[in-house]
């Protein structure tokens, strides 16, 4: 193990911080969740084995303590050139698990861990996010533009069945009365989601299964200050059920993330009836802590979308007969 290895990070929940890890390609700096690494260590060519007729982004597998791993190459894949400064870097694999998965990237380097608040992380822009959904998004470290790199859109542009299942049939039957879809369409729903791609595919997937009466927001910020609007208007004759039923949120999102947003509308007494459901690719044990102390009502990982929709129902009291 690399002298670059894990640390562990203590974070309270609900505070909008996070702690990303520096990397570089050439000169260019990145950056990554820390709670997506595992380990850091030298990149062994010897313990490569390369897959014949993969792009040119795809090593190959990597042996590690006898477990194979893909292994990507971020700099080919994001498309940087190599140059003769290359041949004196000593490049590192960073070691990732997220939904449910261990991948490994391939990167010049390492810098250092930063804490940093998700307010200071500004969304790429949205004709860049088009073109670059690879990027959620960058924030400014001592003069350096660090971009943060969405590993998942990555995997998956190598490995579709890794990312969301989009054409999942989550229709359901009736419960005598109406069906799903009919029950599912007087619920109010709300979705914070950074990425374009994913806000895109859930939203599909809901509707497709009935939940059509859903808003999107690109950030957690951006989701609070519509529910704060929403609550200036409550009273006893309009009550908060009569606007939003239930909240969908990404963990790590720009400007708010989703453990901050769920800690606000749990800690406001007039919101804190509403049922909050993580879905991050972020979901493990020690996520699944975060998100009980803030007060969560359910959490899933990413690819999990019948799961989703099915906690969904339980929560909304949505049932169907058997």
């Amino acid at each position: 193990m690399s002298e670059y290895q894990k640390q562990e990070i203590l974070l309270e929940s609900g505070t909008n911080e996070m702690e990303i890890i520096e990397f570089y390609l050439g000169h260019q700096s990145f950056g990554i969740n820390v709670h997506k690494l595992k380990e850091i260590i030298p990149f062994d060519e010897k313990a490569l084995t390369v897959v014949p007729g993969s792009s040119p982004g795809m090593l190959g597998t990597l042996l590690l303590r006898g477990n194979t791993i893909p292994l990507i190459d971020l700099k080919s894949h994001l498309a940087k050139k190599h140059s003769s400064e290359d041949e004196d870097v000593r490049p590192v694999v960073l070691v990732c698990e997220f939904n449910d998965r261990v991948n490994g990237f391939k990167v010049d380097g390492v810098n250092q861990i930063h804490r940093v608040s998700w307010g200071n992380v500004q969304p790429m822009a949205t004709f860049i996010d088009q073109y670059r959904p690879r990027f959620t998004g960058s924030i400014n470290i001592e003069k350096r533009e660090i971009l943060i790199v969405d590993l998942e859109h990555i995997v998956a542009e190598f490995d579709p069945d890794s990312g969301l299942d989009y054409e999942t049939e989550v229709l359901g039957t009736s419960d005598g009365t109406m069906t799903l879809p009919e029950m599912r369409r007087q619920k109010k729903l709300m979705l914070a989601e950074d990425s374009s791609l994913i806000r895109a595919g859930i939203e599909r997937v809901l509707k497709k299964a009935g939940y059509e009466n859903i808003k999107i927001y690109v950030d957690g910020q951006d989701c609070y200050d519509h529910i704060m609007q929403i609550r200036e208007h409550v009273s006893a004759e309009d009550t908060l059920d009569n606007h939003l039923h239930l909240l969908i949120s990404d963990i790590e999102m720009p400007k708010m993330d989703g453990l901050t947003l769920c800690k606000k509308v749990k800690d406001d007494p007039l919101l804190r009836g509403t049922k909050v459901v993580m879905f991050s690719s972020l979901i493990n044990e020690q996520m699944a802590r975060k998100c009980d102390q803030v007060g969560a009502d359910g959490y899933a990982t990413k690819p999990q979308i019948p799961y989703l929709v099915e906690m969904m129902d339980r929560m909304l009291g949505i049932t169907a007969a058997h």
